[in-house]
């Protein structure tokens, strides 16, 4: 049986994960015949996108100045905020250092008010900040088991994507819990998240709905803010319309209309899907991230690995995605 808590390290999911059915069927889509050795692992044939798929450009390209960063928000006044291990790093759209917040452990996850609010995710609970950096508030920890890798911030909750409970945490501003969506649960039809690494994330769209990425399903969930579950999408394929590996996609980003743009890893790549899932272009493939890309890139620490991507979206359509592995922020817009 499973420790509850074994989210740490890529090893120990794989001695424990045998019975993730839908993780092993994905990395048997990767296994090719080779030549020279019948059972040799043959990536080569996705690790290429095919450009009539590609819908955007990369326009910039720059250092993010956190280092090992985890996850980036946009913010208001044209502001880029990058969590990592040394706390939070402001920037402005072209890469300019606005200012820094200072933490005493890694910041793990980012979200941002309209107000300019800034609330940070550490291993097991959330502080706040104002639009200055200065702190505004500590919230209780979430327990011994708490993970915390993904927020999502409305006009008066904030939700909080807690991996090592393989729950999304419902608050109002305050850091007062108001529910917990995600939960199996037969009653309300709720198959429960699988999270076999810390790779949860949750994203609040214009409609009022959650999005919360079930990785070790491979898939996106839509929920209500009550935590019913209206629909869900996805399927595990190494082929592009699909999530591959034993967790995908690790990340997530919404258009206004209720697209939705999945980050993976293993295959590094950036796609959009429609509000229902059905696949529509390319941001970003796995060639254009080969040090993420190279076996061996994930950084095996006791804090889980590090390997992967995250977007975020201005105002004005363009996708900002964050390499966690080169440590890069790309800006994509999309083709004209």
């Amino acid at each position: 049986m499973s420790k509850p808590a074994s989210l740490v390290n890529r090893r120990e999911f794989i001695r424990q994960g045998a019975g993730i059915v839908a993780g092993a069927g994905a990395a048997l889509a990767l296994a090719r015949v080779a030549k020279a050795n019948a059972f040799a692992f043959d990536a080569e044939g996705f690790s290429k996108t095919d450009p009539k798929l590609i819908g955007y450009e990369e326009i910039k390209r720059f250092t993010s100045r956190q280092s090992e960063p985890r996850r980036l928000a946009v913010g208001p006044e044209q502001r880029l905020y990058v969590a990592g291990k040394n706390g939070v790093s402001i920037v402005d759209f072209e890469g300019g250092p606005a200012a820094e917040i200072g933490l005493a452990s890694p910041a793990r996850c980012i979200a941002v008010a309209a107000d300019g609010t800034v609330y940070v995710g550490l291993r097991d609970h959330v502080e706040v900040f104002d639009r200055k950096g200065q702190r505004l508030a500590a919230w209780d920890s979430c327990g011994p088991k708490a993970w915390l890798t993904g927020l999502a911030v409305g006009e008066n909750e904030l939700y909080a994507a807690n991996a090592g409970e393989r729950v999304v945490v419902r608050y109002d501003r305050t850091g007062k819990v108001l529910g917990r969506i995600g939960q199996k649960s037969l009653e309300r039809n709720v198959p429960g998240l699988i999270v076999p690494s810390p790779y949860l994330d949750v994203k609040l769209g214009r409609d009022g709905l959650l999005r919360v990425n079930n990785p070790g399903r491979h898939r996106v969930e839509t929920y209500t803010t009550a935590g019913d579950l209206e629909l869900s999408w996805g399927a595990p394929s190494a082929a592009i319309e699909g999530f591959c590996g034993c967790c995908n996609p690790v990340g997530l980003a919404l258009l206004p209309d209720g697209r939705c743009i999945t980050c993976e890893k293993g295959l590094p790549r950036v796609k959009v899907y429609s509000p229902e899932g059905k696949f529509e272009s390319v941001i970003a493939g796995t060639e254009s991230f080969p040090r993420n890309a190279k076996a061996g890139a994930l950084n095996d620490k006791s804090d889980g690995v590090l390997g992967g991507l995250d977007a975020a979206l201005d105002a004005e359509g363009r996708v900002y995605v964050l390499d966690l592995v080169a440590g890069e922020i790309r800006v994509m817009r999309r083709k004209a």
